[in-house]
């Protein structure tokens, strides 16, 4: 099983979950989307960066043979589905086990 393979069991997963989530806890996702893609793009960004540190200085490495081929910078496109995974889990987590839900943002004339 190649790391894309493995990191798409895990994303379907976490989105399924995130949907169980929003629906059980009756949370419109046009409540939550926007923190979602914030905190997506900053994982994102702190994941190219600290993956193409952690890899340069020779911490890691890995089978060639498994990877989809595409990279930024030195970091495989494959790393990024985790912190995906992780955008969508948490979040899901924390409403599924009694966590207060996202406030109504109140609109101002």
């Amino acid at each position: 099983m190649s790391f894309i393979q493995m990191g798409l069991f895990f994303v379907a997963g976490s989105l399924l979950l995130l949907i169980l989530a929003l629906r059980l806890r009756r949370i419109p996702i046009r409540r939550v989307l926007s923190s979602l893609i914030v905190a997506t793009v900053t994982l994102f960004v702190l994941t190219a960066i600290f993956d193409n540190v952690m890899i340069a200085s020779g911490l890691f490495d890995y089978g060639q043979h498994l990877l989809v081929g595409v990279h930024l910078g030195l970091a495989p496109v494959e790393d990024f589905l985790y912190p995906l995974c992780a955008v969508m889990f948490m979040p899901a987590l924390w409403w599924l086990f009694g966590g207060r839900k996202p406030q109504q943002v109140e609109e101002q004339a």
